[in-house]
């Protein structure tokens, strides 16, 4: 008689018995992973090396036993019994299965068992393959993190609402310091502070309602974003429209930090500067285009325009150096046109991956 461990249909190589068995405990002892063999009726017919030394189990002799019975009825878990007799029933292979126990002698261990059916020489007998993966370790660090991971997302949302109360708070000292100030000039600075907190305040608490660490989706953040620059800054007060348009795309979260900025700064100046007077149709345009990798932001306006250019951008004040710095942390140019239909500021991410997108998104 010659036995296979081949499956059910794959084609079987004759092994005398001695050699077989010889070399199959000899494969068994050297599984790191504990592992028995069981035959039909659920009796170990071999059982690793490991599976006597994890268990405790050392000088007992488990063959002949069944499974249940060993160790104190210690095997005798319910969701083991049901995997077995599904693998009776014809099913060949089962992988992965989770069961959490707690065992007399080592404690609560959780393992994934893998079954498999083997069948012999003229299919007169099968036996089954169960091996036991101890991944108690492993589940027990998931948990740390996943503890960790709620920790520092309360952590995270303690701070965003305590730098918003923050924000809150320096803008309105400096809006009483304003209107307590003699000098104009430094009225108008405070002032001009005052709105600039108000931009980080209002950038901030949009990414907050996206949530840390995600991929923000830049129409909906420059739409939101706009809406609450148009309510705290324009109101009913003047005729001016700000409108998004916006392709469809996401970035990650600090860069929209930085997009954000870049937007609020050049709406404020749009709003300070490019309308002295009244104008019926007055409106700033906020458009975001991609195209691959590459994408293009730019803030217009129909307003008056910048008579000098070239002298107000050698000048360069705070709002012109902060745009640059946000440009240049978002490897992107600014480019800047403007004359007596308005003015327009674009800053440009171009990639070597496909064309500049300067060229195909004006």
């Amino acid at each position: 008689m010659f036995a296979s461990t081949a499956s059910k249909n794959a084609p079987f190589i004759d092994i005398p018995v001695g050699i077989a068995l010889a070399l199959s405990n000899a494969i068994i002892d050297t599984v790191r992973d504990p592992l028995l063999v069981l035959d039909e009726d659920q009796r170990i017919t071999a059982a690793s090396r490991s599976f006597y030394q994890i268990f405790k189990l050392a000088g007992q002799d488990l063959r002949g036993q069944v499974l249940f019975d060993i160790d104190g009825g210690q095997w005798n878990i319910p969701e083991l019994r049901e995997l077995l007799q599904t693998i009776a029933k014809d099913q060949e292979t089962i992988e992965g299965y989770e069961v959490d126990r707690e065992f007399p002698v080592i404690g609560r261990r959780t393992m994934l068992l893998n079954v498999r059916k083997v069948y012999y020489e003229k299919g007169t007998h099968s036996s089954v393959l169960l091996a036991f993966e101890d991944v108690t370790d492993r589940r027990g660090i998931e948990r740390q993190l996943e503890e960790m991971m709620r920790e520092k997302d309360m952590l995270l949302e303690e701070m965003q609402h305590r730098v918003a109360n923050s924000l809150q708070i320096i803008a309105s000292i400096l809006l009483i310091k304003a209107r307590t100030v003699q000098s104009e000039e430094t009225r108008l600075q405070l002032e001009d502070a005052h709105q600039r907190v108000l931009s980080v305040a209002a950038v901030q608490k949009h990414l907050h309602d996206t949530g840390a660490g995600k991929q923000v989706d830049v129409s909906t953040y420059l739409s939101r974003l706009c809406e609450t620059l148009a309510q705290s800054m324009i109101g009913g007060s003047r005729p001016i429209t700000l409108k998004v348009v916006a392709d469809a795309g996401t970035v990650a979260s600090h860069e929209a930090v930085s997009i954000g900025l870049i937007v609020t700064e050049l709406v404020m100046n749009a709003l300070k500067h490019a309308f002295p007077g009244e104008k019926p149709d007055a409106a700033i345009l906020v458009t975001y285009k991609v195209a691959d990798t590459d994408w293009k932001l730019t803030i217009s306006d129909n307003g008056v325009g910048k008579p000098d250019l070239s002298a107000s951008q050698k000048k360069g004040g705070l709002g012109t150096s902060l745009v640059q710095s946000l440009a240049k942390q978002l490897d992107a140019q600014v480019a800047i046109a403007s004359d007596s239909h308005g003015t327009a500021v674009s800053i440009t991410h171009a990639t070597f991956k496909s064309a500049p997108a300067a060229a195909r998104t004006q």
